[in-house]
């Protein structure tokens, strides 16, 4: 390893890096010796420097190992760093070395040709228009401070950059393949915590995913989207493998329908996946299904309501609805721009909801996005979701069959389509960061990286790569 680091630091180009790295590692020691708490050695700190560096060497010359850490990282440990959040830190140091890359090495700056660049692109510049008009007093109250402001924009941006490196920086299957399956072999486990039938699962759950909060409701969406899929329509996967799938699949729905039933967040999106999925890839099963499903609803309608509307979901819908109502006033000030990343908050303590003046947020992703970014930032979010779909639409008859990379594709329909589901019953797909907060990132992640993923198999097709 050292000759290797060694004779790649003696070329001019590798030269250029290692100044590149140094200054980065400097960056990086300077905030965790900012951050640096008693329990800490700062010489700890130092001594690690060299491996941050070669690290970050590692990542330049193949990046897709940094996604590998983040799926790692979001699916495992509740671990967090102050102040945004262990997996904003890896997304931002990734988008770093990525655009480093470009002006030293590549010395030119490139896009991809995708449709769904210019939605992302276009997003970007109307949340930094949002963040510029949100320091205007829209009302007679101060705005959330500036620190928060910034981490509203952090979670826009850095979900942007999850897609567009996995869409860059993708570019053969087998890191995709390496993305999904190590999803699912650390997320796999999660079932079976919850279950409570792993020995010790009480302190387990201490350090890995709980399925509410840390998790979230994308997580256990892309588990079921990606494991469904894959079980499914994968049939070069083994046989053995596809059985384990399916074990955690009806773990899931299990853990879903009963322990967690009255958290809605984390079912009914995923049915909406899972729906979707059978459509797209099968929509000779999917006709009878879909005739027995609305057949049930209709002569269960009551025992359903009541089985979902347990505990405060009733009362959660009310306020929900009314909250809606009162964002929307205040939306009406800048309908267009919006008041800019998470100022929305503090104008609700003028507007009483059901009576009291507290501060709230809408419990929903589009209505957020009206409220931060107004109707634009609406409109490109909207237009990212068309344009990745038509383009999963279209690879899905486009990719080798029954392979790896067209269950990929049909999962990552069905999770786009839940993702979108999942949007109107809380902040999942874009935390809110007065409610998520930038640390869900963890648990969004997820939708980025893997949706990255259907341009990624694009621009592999297209330069005639191997897809299964």
């Amino acid at each position: 390893m050292t000759s290797f680091i060694q004779k790649t630091f003696r070329t001019s180009e590798g030269r250029r890096w290692l100044q590149v790295l140094v200054m980065i590692g400097a960056l990086v020691l300077s905030l965790l010796i900012a951050q640096t708490n008693p329990q800490i050695s700062i010489l700890v700190v130092i001594a690690a420097l060299p491996i941050v560096a070669v690290g970050a060497y590692l990542l330049v010359r193949y990046p897709p190992i940094g996604f590998l850490l983040i799926i790692a990282i979001s699916t495992v440990f509740k671990i967090d760093i102050p102040p945004i959040g262990l997996i904003a830190t890896v997304i931002l140091l990734l988008t770093l070395l990525w655009v480093v890359d470009m002006v030293v090495r590549q010395r030119e700056i490139n896009f991809v040709n995708s449709p769904t660049m210019t939605p992302l692109v276009f997003f970007t510049a109307v949340v930094i228009l949002s963040f510029i008009v949100g320091q205007l007093p829209w009302f007679s109250i101060a705005q959330v401070p500036i620190d928060n402001q910034i981490g509203g924009v952090a979670i826009f941006i850095l979900s942007f950059a999850a897609f567009i490196l996995v869409a860059h920086q993708i570019r053969d299957i087998r890191w995709l393949k390496w993305m999904v399956f190590l999803f699912l072999g650390l997320a796999g486990p999660a079932v079976l915590i919850g279950m409570r039938v792993v020995p010790g699962w009480r302190q387990l759950n201490q350090l890995l995913l709980h399925p509410k909060t840390t998790g979230g409701s994308l997580f256990w969406l892309w588990l079921a989207a990606m494991s469904f899929s894959q079980m499914l329509f994968n049939k070069k996967l083994a046989i053995k493998w596809r059985g384990v799938l399916l074990a955690i699949l009806l773990g899931y729905l299990y853990l879903a329908l009963g322990r967690n039933r009255a958290w809605t967040s984390g079912w009914a999106p995923t049915f909406v996946t899972l729906f979707i999925i059978i459509w797209v890839a099968r929509p000779k099963w999917a006709m009878p299904l879909t005739m027995v499903g609305v057949a049930s609803l209709i002569l269960l309608f009551q025992p359903i309501y009541n089985a979902v509307f347990i505990g405060d979901n009733e009362y959660s819908a009310v306020t929900r609805l009314e909250a809606w109502r009162i964002v929307g006033e205040i939306i009406k000030v800048n309908p267009v721009l919006g008041l800019g990343p998470g100022n929305y908050y503090n104008y609700t303590l003028l507007f009483p909801i059901l009576g009291w003046y507290v501060e709230f947020n809408s419990h929903n992703n589009y209505v957020d996005i009206v409220a931060q970014t107004g109707i634009l930032g609406l409109i490109c979010f909207i237009w990212f979701v068309v344009v990745t779909w038509r383009l999963g639409w279209r690879l899905r008859n486009q990719v080798p069959a029954d392979g790896f990379t067209q269950a990929f594709v049909y999962g990552a329909l069905g999770g786009l389509a839940g993702s979108v589901a999942a949007g109107m019953l809380g902040d999942w797909v874009l935390p809110f960061v007065y409610n998520i907060g930038i640390f869900g990132l963890r648990a969004s992640i997820y939708a980025w990286l893997f949706l990255g993923g259907l341009v990624a198999i694009d621009q592999i097709r297209l330069a005639g790569g191997h897809l299964d």
